[in-house]
């Protein structure tokens, strides 16, 4: 075996309530780390089923480490323990469920290495009619309001990094479902090189997704966050001009007409300053918490 140094990538396997799935999936992944000299971390996220038992049975290879979190404390959290824990240039996250593929790991790191950048996504294919397809479509409808996004399956669970730049923004990141999607922002927001190219899902053999459409309502709140939390402005400004815009288009006529001037123009107008300044506040804000 090669030591620690040598390994090349880590991945990262958050697992809650997994029991059905982990043996075959475990099987499948540590054959590959010992072929391809790899190192896996997987997250047991406080499970109440048999996942933590089921792992204990392959501490015995050197690349495997096992974090266990006593108490279940989200997708996020378990994703961050596994990240902050990877010593190696990479590191690949994947889901427990089976429905990644061991193949597409070797593309993913052949992507990330061949074109030089700091995260790849694996994007997924979906029907189009299925419900998950239309919540990430209106997640990046409602991501591309904020900010420019080169990517289109912002929440695949399925990604590659450059560990030291992951590891920098976790900080930022949520505990919950919409990690996946904040991680990739936060990089696109900072200017690192975000491609993505696509991967194959097997089904899933057992269990069931515990993503339901409140996942989807918190992932718009956690995006919202984050834009208000580097470039408040964004939100701010275009808020602000539609009241003012709204205040000139309503006082106008009135004031043309010799009926003096409208109570309730001068009202929107004044709230689109208000908001105005509020956002450059906030602006200053921000640009003071990123230095702490």
């Amino acid at each position: 075996m090669k030591n620690q140094k040598e390994f090349e990538l880590t991945l990262v396997i958050p697992a809650f309530n997994e029991e059905k799935s982990l043996p075959e999936v475990l099987t499948i992944f540590m054959n590959a780390c010992k072929d391809n000299n790899w190192k896996a971390i997987i997250v047991n996220d406080g499970s109440t089923d048999n996942t933590k038992s089921i792992l204990s049975e392959y501490g015995s290879y050197g690349f495997f480490s096992i974090i266990n979190h006593k108490v279940n404390r989200g997708y996020g959290s378990a994703l961050k323990s596994g990240i902050m824990a990877a010593e190696t240039e990479f590191v690949i996250t994947i889901d427990a469920d089976g429905q990644h593929r061991v193949g597409d790991v070797s593309r993913l790191i052949d992507f990330i290495k061949t074109n030089n950048a700091d995260m790849v996504v694996g994007k997924r294919e979906y029907d189009r009619n299925h419900y998950r397809t239309i919540g990430k479509k209106a997640i990046r409808f409602f991501a591309r309001m904020l900010m420019n996004v080169p990517v289109e399956d912002l929440n695949s669970g399925m990604k590659i990094y450059r560990t030291e730049l992951v590891k920098k923004y976790l900080k930022h990141c949520p505990d919950g479902m919409a990690f996946s999607d904040i991680i990739t922002l936060l990089f696109i927001y900072n200017r690192h090189l975000v491609l993505e190219t696509p991967i194959e899902l097997n089904k899933r053999k057992h269990g069931k997704s515990t993503i339901s459409y409140r996942t989807a309502l918190n992932t718009f709140y956690e995006i919202l966050n984050i834009i208000l939390f580097f470039n408040p402005i964004r939100i701010f400004l275009p808020s602000g001009l539609f009241f003012i815009l709204i205040g000139i288009a309503w006082g106008i006529p009135i004031a043309l007409a010799n009926k003096g001037v409208s109570v309730g123009a001068s009202l929107s107008i004044s709230v689109g300053i208000l908001i105005i300044f509020f956002g450059l506040l906030a602006e200053q804000i921000s640009q003071i918490r990123k230095q702490l």
